[in-house]
């Protein structure tokens, strides 16, 4: 999901976060007749959409239930309710659609990012992987956090989103005007999922590592959640659209 997280501004973003997070894509030419079952949404977006754009640089959102593999998530992150001993993931790359987005390259093991973290009533405690991507995934002037990965436990109250267990672990986050998430500790300093020419090549699924650097945080009913505005639900909206006309893209090329 683009976190888009899981996971618009004039412009659509690109497919699925969390994140895309909860990009800024828009999805290809409509032909004739259109994408099957297509939404409103993807009809819209498939109109506007430039042929010659192959891919979204944006900030993806995974998931995994904190012992297993990450999974692409199927909303954006400010309604994903991850539950206590989850794992929620982040990666900033290139990506031609969903099929081939770059995972996170820190495993999503609960038990070592949480190691240390004790249960506390009326909280849960959920993994957080913040993946920046290496220089291939960069904006052009841009360049990754030297330390390329962000984990921490986020320990939040119970109902809490996919988006305030990012907001407990790293800030700032960065949201653009439909409260689609497009930076996350001041990166990419500016744009949201720009869409790239086809001569750009997609940067490869990262491979991911047993123990990155681990850092707990806890949050509690106090803090103001430091996630983004109920508009990012209308935002995740777009995005799953996006998802099924990427995916309807891939079939016509196939």
């Amino acid at each position: 999901m683009w976190a888009r997280s899981p996971l618009a501004p004039p412009r659509a973003p690109p497919p699925p976060g969390g994140g895309r997070g909860g990009g800024g894509g828009r999805g290809p030419p409509r032909p004739g007749g259109g994408p099957p079952a297509a939404t409103g949404v993807v009809l819209t977006l498939a109109v506007a959409a430039p042929a010659q754009a192959a891919g979204y640089r944006y900030w993806s959102f995974w998931e995994s239930d904190g012992g297993g593999k990450w999974t692409y998530a199927t909303q954006g992150p400010a309604t994903a309710r991850p539950g206590d001993g989850d794992a929620i993931g982040f990666r900033f790359a290139l990506s031609n659609d969903t099929s081939d987005a770059s995972r996170p390259s820190a495993a999503p093991s609960f038990t070592t990012i949480c190691a240390g973290v004790e249960e506390k009533a009326d909280t849960k405690r959920i993994a957080v992987v913040v993946d920046f991507g290496g220089p291939e995934d960069a904006p052009p002037g841009e360049t990754p956090p030297a330390q390329r990965l962000k984990v921490g436990c986020a320990q939040v109250r119970e109902s809490a989103t996919g988006a305030e267990a990012l907001a407990a672990v790293v800030k700032p986050l960065r949201y653009d005007s439909a409260a689609l998430l497009c930076g996350i500790a001041g990166y990419p300093a500016k744009g949201c999922g720009e869409q790239v020419s086809e001569t750009q090549p997609s940067s490869p699924a990262g491979t991911p590592t047993a123990n990155p650097t681990l850092s707990a945080v806890q949050k509690t009913d106090d803090d103001d959640g430091g996630g983004p505005s109920a508009g990012i639900v209308v935002g995740g909206a777009a995005v799953l659209a996006l998802g099924g006309a990427a995916v309807w893209k891939a079939r016509r090329r196939a």
